[in-house]
């Protein structure tokens, strides 16, 4: 595999991260719309958020890994580097940074994610062809 190639991969992997803190951040601005509008209770918000990083990892992999090997490994990563960087944002914008069971969670969760969404995306791909 030549260099410009693992350039690629890794750039489609940084625009897929991007994409995808872009999607949680429109999809919580809506999410705190509904909650504000339908007096959803607190214990529904952490479901919420969650769903919320597990679609917008599945949707940024999906539609930004277009290059054919390797698309779990990629979506993994995908996953991982996401859910780091919007602990990041999303601590930056509570004014805490709170280390616990939660962030492991997370973790597993971006990283599950990331890799049913890189094994889907390949195979959308294969199946176009």
């Amino acid at each position: 595999m030549s260099n410009e190639k693992k350039g690629n991969y890794f750039l489609e992997t940084i625009i897929a991260v991007f994409v995808a803190l872009i999607i949680s951040l429109l999809l919580v601005v809506i999410a705190a719309f509904a909650i504000k509008l339908f007096n959803i209770s607190d214990s529904a918000i952490v479901i919420i958020n969650q769903v919320i990083k597990g679609l917008s990892i599945l949707l940024a992999g999906i539609f930004c890994l277009k290059l054919p090997n390797n698309g779990w490994l990629r979506g993994f990563i995908l996953g991982l580097i996401y859910v780091l960087l919007a602990f990041v944002v999303f601590s930056l914008l509570s004014g805490e940074f709170t280390f616990d069971l939660t962030l492991l969670n997370d973790a597993v969760l971006g990283g599950v994610s990331g890799l049913i969404s890189g094994i889907v995306a390949v195979n959308i791909r294969k199946k176009s062809e």
